[in-house]
């Protein structure tokens, strides 16, 4: 009968190949690096552009308040862990910088849920639906960002 799983053939490890120089730097040129820095920056550009457009449409501003705090309160949180995040680059190790990510993460989340909790007593006349969609759009932001600077990479490696 034969196994399906042979035991002696998994004892033996491969050793590992080396990459020549020109390998690794075509490994290099297909890795995507994401700068959360940059991701950043399209949330705020995202944001703020909502908030012109909310003035120029509804021109009310109760309307452009609550879109404003909300997408304040989706990209404070966010730039704090980017913050974090940087910092712990050069971590001591990975379980260092693995604790570090969930600490930053839980930190913004704390602080979102306490921004949303105390938005009635700071915006004037809030509007809590377009409160969420500055929220819901400034944080949608950070996926096109990402899906830009891949397509962007790509296109660059591509050529």
């Amino acid at each position: 009968m034969a196994r399906p799983y042979d035991l002696e053939e998994d004892d033996q490890e491969s050793e590992p190949i080396p990459l020549t120089a020109a390998q690794a730097q075509a490994l290099r040129a297909r890795i995507t690096v994401f700068s959360p820095v940059r991701v950043l920056l399209v949330q705020g550009v995202v944001g703020a552009l909502l908030v012109a457009v909310v003035w120029l449409v509804a021109g009310r501003a109760d309307w452009v308040g609550s879109v404003a705090y909300g997408c304040f309160a989706a990209w404070v949180p966010a730039a704090l862990f980017v913050r974090g995040f940087v910092r712990q680059k050069n971590a001591p190790g990975a379980g260092a910088a693995l604790t570090a990510i969930f600490v930053w993460e839980f930190v913004k989340i704390v602080l979102t849920v306490a921004l949303l909790l105390v938005a009635p007593k700071i915006v004037v006349g809030l509007n809590w639906l377009a409160l969420l969609a500055g929220f819901v759009v400034t944080i949608k932001a950070s996926w096109f960002a990402m899906l830009w600077q891949h397509r962007r990479n790509k296109s660059i490696t591509e050529s």
